[in-house]
């Protein structure tokens, strides 16, 4: 990735870090000692084979050099070449992309099963997204606190069929602080993107995880463009050193990119299993004669809720909710 024009007058070295937080125009930057910086980009990037309305996304590694006439203002000359990246449909462009986050190791999505119930749709619609940049998801059941005994028996049941497709996950109940600590282990060490439909506890959760939250986003905000909107960006969190969430924005913003439907099979893991096992090779899995995946759906050896997001993806339905 390459500058378009020429660079402004800057000082110093050249620099390295990670974007903390973006407002569109500017970014903020933790340079390797901790230090944030107030960024922008030099010139216009373009990211190869990717149509994206924003360059750069939180979670990005950059080289940047300070400016000599503002103190704490910095110039992004480079990016990084990404691990990874999530990313949502653009609500500015049609036709590209808003990276939402880049270089995870991990996602974790909350959801829960009642107050209010989190759709089987929304779920897989997030592991697909997943599956297709290659980034592992845990998902973390919330509000144990409300189930009864029948409610905990479904959540065993929903975690075991998505445990059987190697989505694994954890129970806690953010309000109560039950769980909290198994989840604080489970980041260690790792930037993690944390997502989750609205009223699921999120919010919550992030405040027991990142105690003095209220102090650390109050850092990085200094830095931000004042008055300015920014809750379709994500943010990152130290949660202590070396550990870091990825807070992610609403999550009717974090809608699924269009995928070609002969692909879409493909990040299911049960059905990826049987692709080549259809009679024909560019089999939709929907009515054709000979479909190894209808005949699991049957035997029920792929779970029926799954089968069903397969479908309603297939047919551009939005069941996100």
């Amino acid at each position: 990735m390459t500058p378009t024009s020429s660079p402004p007058f800057v000082s110093g070295e050249l620099l390295q870090g990670t974007v903390v937080k973006s407002t569109g125009s500017w970014y903020v930057v933790r340079g390797t000692t901790g230090q944030l910086y107030r960024c922008r980009l030099r010139g216009k990037f373009k990211i190869k084979g990717l149509k994206a309305s924003n360059p750069l996304a939180v979670g990005d590694h950059v080289e940047f050099a300070v400016e000599a006439q503002a103190e704490g203002a910095a110039v992004i000359s480079h990016i990084v070449p990404r691990r990874n990246y999530i990313v949502r449909r653009s609500v500015h462009k049609t036709g590209h992309v808003h990276i939402v986050a880049a270089n995870l190791d991990q996602a974790l999505l909350v959801v829960t099963l009642v107050s209010p119930a989190t759709s089987f749709g929304f779920i897989d619609r997030f592991l697909v997204t997943a599956e297709a940049y290659h980034i592992p998801v845990t998902l973390l059941f919330n509000k144990t606190d409300l189930y009864d005994e029948d409610g905990f028996a479904y959540q065993a049941e929903i975690a075991g069929m998505y445990a059987s497709l190697g989505y694994p996950s954890r129970t806690c109940a953010a309000t109560t602080g039950e769980g909290v600590a198994e989840i604080d282990h489970l980041l260690d060490g790792k930037v993690s993107l944390l997502a989750g439909h609205s009223g699921v506890g999120k919010s919550t959760l992030i405040n027991a995880l990142v105690p003095d939250l209220d102090l650390k986003t109050a850092e990085i905000s200094e830095f931000s463009d004042k008055g300015v909107h920014t809750t379709t960006f994500a943010e990152m969190l130290e949660v202590r050193a070396g550990t870091y969430i990825i807070d992610t924005p609403g999550i009717k913003e974090l809608g699924l990119v269009d995928m070609p439907p002969a692909e879409l099979a493909g990040y299911f893991p049960e059905m990826r299993a049987l692709l080549n096992q259809c009679r024909y090779h560019n089999c939709q899995h929907t009515h054709e004669p000979g479909c190894a995946v209808r005949e699991s759906v049957d035997q029920g050896r792929i779970a029926l809720p799954r089968y069903d997001s397969y479908l309603s993806m297939l047919a551009g339905e939005d069941n996100r909710h």
